[in-house]
């Protein structure tokens, strides 16, 4: 789903087992989690919940999900180092506007002007992208991933920078849960791969996360 679903490299770890993806009960955790460490960060930095003013201070808020160092402090969130300008500005839009909803986001965004979310997807698209170093899917799942990707024609749209999300080296988890929440109707901001996951089974959607969860950029890109 982003790039030919062929591995520039892969891991060489094994690989990660399907329970591991299809658990989703630490969801609820994760979000208290998240909550929060963003109430530290906001008491810690004695600003209020509403961002700070430069984009680096803006961005330092990011880091208490979303990872100091790029990687997220819980795996069912999103890593957005190195992600796609077009598609971090076009989330956050969404996340103000209530096209897609979370409880941690949505009221972040709605402090958020244009330029404000313009000039964080910059930022965050100029990061290198980080190594999780998340096993490689083994042959069957990775055959069945590919087979999956022939079917649904992933790769017609996620191939390349633009407003559609590099999904390679994604964390597993949530690449499955966005895909179960397509499929189940939960997220609501792209029709069209609400259409594509009901068209895909929930077998299907567990080998690719696992399997695009394995791909890694040559160089680490």
């Amino acid at each position: 789903m982003n790039y030919p679903l062929v591995p520039a490299r892969a891991g060489t770890q094994g690989h990660t087992g399907g329970s591991s993806i299809l658990d989703s009960r630490l969801r609820g955790n994760e979000r208290k989690s998240c909550a929060w460490a963003l109430a530290f960060t906001f008491a810690a930095a004695l600003v209020p919940p509403c961002w700070a003013q430069s984009v680096e201070e803006k961005a330092q808020l990011c880091a208490a999900c979303h990872g100091e160092n790029g990687i997220p402090q819980q795996k069912g969130t999103p890593v957005i180092w190195g992600q796609y300008q077009g598609y971090l500005y076009l989330e956050l839009r969404d996340y103000k506007s209530g096209a897609r909803k979370n409880d941690i986001m949505s009221p972040l965004a709605q402090s958020l002007e244009r330029d404000d979310m313009m000039a964080l997807a910059l930022y965050f698209s100029q990061k290198r992208w980080p190594d999780l170093q998340q096993q490689s899917a083994p042959p069957e799942v990775a055959a069945r991933a590919v087979q999956a990707n022939v079917s649904v024609g992933c790769t017609g749209c996620h191939q390349g920078e633009g407003t559609q999300p590099r999904l390679a080296g994604q964390t597993a988890e949530y690449l499955h849960q966005t895909m179960m929440d397509f499929r189940n109707r939960v997220r609501g901001n792209n029709p069209g791969m609400t259409d594509l996951m009901l068209a895909t089974s929930e077998q299907d959607i567990a080998a690719l996360a696992e399997y695009m969860a394995g791909l890694q950029y040559l160089g680490g890109q």
